[in-house]
C-alpha cells in the first residue's frame, strides 16, 4: 500500500533525545524529513516504526 502513514520514534545514542514523527511509507522506506538530533548527531540512532 504506497504512501501509508507512519509513526516514527527516534531516539539518539549519544544524548538521549527523542523525538515522535509521522511520516509516510513508499517502496519501503519511511520518509520524515529527519535530518540530525540536536547534538549534531546523524548515524548513531534507534528507529522504530509502527502504523497510524
Amino acid at each position: 500500500m504506497s504512501g501509508q502513514r507512519m509513526k516514527v520514534t527516534i531516539r539518539c545514542r549519544h544524548c538521549g533525545e527523542r523525538f515522535i514523527l509521522r511520516g509516510k511509507q513508499d517502496r519501503g522506506k519511511v520518509e520524515t524529513g529527519f535530518k540530525q538530533c540536536l547534538c549534531g548527531n546523524t548515524y548513531d540512532l534507534d528507529i522504530q516504526n509502527e502504523p497510524v
